[in-house]
C-alpha cells in the first residue's frame, strides 16, 4: 500500500522532519498519521528569492530506490541520506525529500547527527586557519625586533552564505561613516580564506589580475614558491573573474573589498563559487581532512611571512621553513578548533538568539583576545523598511500522512466499474429489444384477430 504525504508548509525540493514514535505497527492500525515537519531555510535576499514563503506539497511517497522519483515525495532515513541520493532526487525532479529522524536522536551515530548544516569545510576551515594565523604571528610580533613592516588585521564576519552581509556592513561602517579608519590608509591587500579543508588543488580567485611590482603580485609569487618547493603535488592556479555590478550577489568575499577599490583575493580549493560543497548539509567534520587543512595553513602562513619580511630579496632559500618548533602549525589545535566550530549550527538568524550560538561568539572573541592587542565586536541591525535579507518563518509545521490504495488498484476498480456499467447498459438494450419484439407480435396477433372477426361477420368464412 502506498502513502500520500500532505504538508501545510513544505519545501518543494527538500523537507527535513522529525518522526516521533513513527513505526510500522502504528501505521498498520491507522489510515492517517500526523507528525511535525521542519523545512529547510527559505529567505529573500535583496529581492532574490531562495525558496518560497510557503508551499503545499501533495505527492505520493516512495523510497529512494524507487525506479521513478518524478513528482513523488522521496523518504529516507537519516543514516541512509547521502549527497548522491539527494542529487539523484533532484535530477529526477522529485516533488520533495523527507528525512526521517528518530525520536531518540542519541541513538544515531555522532557523525550522522552532524549532518545538519554546521559548515565544516565551508567555512569552518577558513575560520580555523585564521585563528591559527593569529596565534603564530602573535608569537612573531611579540618581540619588537622580529616585527615586520606590516600590520595584520584579522576579520571574522557573519552572513557569508547571504551575500557576505557582515563584510558589507563592516565596510560601510568603516569607510562611509568613520572619519578615521585603517581602511583609509594604504592597504596592501586582503586575503580571504574559504573552504580549505580538502582537495589537492588551490585556486586564487581575483577580480583583476595584479600588476608586477604590486604587493598582490609579490604575495602570489611567494605563494607559488612555497607550493612548488614544499608541496609540489598541489595544483595551484589563479582564476580571474570580473565583478558584474548588475548582479545582486557576489561570488567571493574579496569582491566586497574590490568594489571599494581595496585589492584582495580569495584562496580556496574550489574553482567554482556555485559548487554544491559551499552549501551542502553534508559538509560535516567527517568530511574534513586535517592533514590537508594543516598543509593549507602552512602554505598561507609561510607565504604571508615571506612576503611581509621580504625574504626573497634577502636571498633566503626557497625551502626555508619559518614556522617550525614553537611556531609549528599544530594538528591538535586545528582539530580542536574544527570540532568547536562544528559543535552547533552557525545559522545567521540563530547567532543572537540561542545560548549556544552566543557562547560560540563569545568564545571566538576570547580566542582572538588571547593573541591580538585590540579586538572589537560589531553588531548590525537591518533597516526594517528595506532589509537586506528576510527569513521566512513557519519552519515547523504539522504534516499529514494518509494510507491509500495504490494507483493499480484504482485502475482495476475503475475497470470493474466500467465493465459493470457496460453489462447494465447491454442488459437494458436487450430488454428494450425484447419488449419491442413482443409488442410487434401482439400487434400482429391483434390485426389477425380483427381480420378473422370481420370475415365471420360478413360470412366470408364457412
Amino acid at each position: 500500500m502506498n502513502m500520500r504525504m500532505r504538508s501545510v508548509v513544505a519545501m518543494v525540493l527538500f523537507v527535513l522532519l522529525t518522526a516521533q514514535h513513527l513505526n510500522a505497527s502504528a501505521l498498520s492500525a491507522i489510515s492517517s498519521y500526523e507528525f511535525t515537519g521542519y523545512r529547510m531555510q527559505h529567505y529573500l535576499l535583496q529581492q532574490d528569492r531562495h525558496g518560497c514563503r510557503g508551499a503545499i506539497v501533495v505527492a505520493e511517497a516512495c523510497s529512494s530506490d524507487y525506479p521513478s522519483l518524478a513528482r513523488r515525495c522521496v523518504i529516507m532515513k537519516l543514516p541512509d541520506f547521502t549527497l548522491q541520493s539527494y542529487e539523484e532526487a533532484q535530477r529526477q525532479n522529485a516533488a520533495a525529500v523527507l528525512i526521517l529522524m528518530p525520536s531518540n536522536i542519541s541513538a544515531v551515530p555522532h557523525e550522522v547527527i552532524q549532518w545538519l548544516s554546521y559548515g565544516a569545510d565551508s567555512n569552518g576551515s577558513g575560520v580555523a586557519i585564521l585563528l591559527e594565523l593569529a596565534r603564530l604571528f602573535q608569537k612573531l610580533y611579540r618581540d619588537p625586533r622580529s616585527r615586520a613592516p606590516y600590520h595584520l588585521l584579522f576579520s571574522l564576519t557573519g552572513g557569508g552564505k547571504y551575500n557576505f552581509l557582515g563584510t558589507k556592513r563592516w565596510l560601510e561602517e568603516n569607510m562611509d561613516h568613520a572619519e578615521s579608519s585603517l581602511l583609509h590608509d594604504n592597504v596592501a591587500f586582503v586575503l580571504c580564506l574559504d573552504t580549505l579543508a580538502n582537495g589537492d588543488e588551490l585556486y586564487l580567485h581575483v577580480s583583476r589580475p595584479p600588476k608586477p611590482g604590486t604587493p598582490q603580485h609579490d604575495f602570489i609569487y611567494q605563494l607559488e614558491q612555497v607550493i612548488a618547493s614544499r608541496f609540489p603535488w598541489v595544483k595551484f592556479d589563479m582564476i580571474h573573474k570580473k565583478i558584474n555590478l548588475g548582479e545582486p550577489t557576489v561570488a567571493w568575499e574579496h569582491e566586497r573589498y574590490a568594489v571599494r577599490r581595496i585589492p584582495g583575493f580569495t584562496l580556496s580549493h574550489l574553482d567554482d563559487p556555485k559548487s554544491a560543497l559551499r552549501g551542502s548539509i553534508l559538509d560535516t567534520m567527517a568530511q574534513v581532512d586535517i592533514r590537508k587543512l594543516k598543509r593549507n595553513a602552512i602554505i598561507v602562513a609561510e607565504s604571508l611571512a615571506r612576503f611581509m619580511y621580504n625574504l626573497s630579496d634577502k636571498g633566503s632559500p626557497k625551502e626555508i621553513q619559518l614556522f617550525r618548533g614553537q611556531l609549528e602549525v599544530l594538528d591538535s589545535r586545528l582539530t580542536a578548533l574544527m570540532s568547536f566550530l562544528t559543535s552547533a549550527p552557525r545559522a545567521t538568524q540563530l547567532m543572537d538568539k540561542e545560548p549556544t550560538q552566543n557562547l560560540m561568539i563569545s568564545t571566538l572573541e576570547h580566542e582572538l583576545r588571547q593573541h591580538l592587542l585590540q579586538v572589537y565586536r560589531h553588531s548590525f541591525k537591518q533597516d526594517r523598511r528595506e532589509p537586506d535579507i528576510t527569513f521566512h518563518d513557519q519552519m515547523s509545521q504539522p504534516m499529514m500522512m494518509y494510507r491509500v490504495k495504490p494507483a493499480a488498484f484504482d485502475l482495476f476498480l475503475g475497470g470493474c466499474i466500467a465493465a459493470y456499467l457496460g453489462i447494465i447498459y447491454y442488459a437494458i438494450q436487450v430488454c428494450c429489444i425484447c419488449e419491442a419484439s413482443v409488442l410487434k407480435h401482439v400487434e400482429i396477433s391483434q390485426l389477425l384477430l380483427q381480420v378473422l372477426c370481420f370475415s365471420c361477420k360478413h360470412g366470408l368464412l364457412h
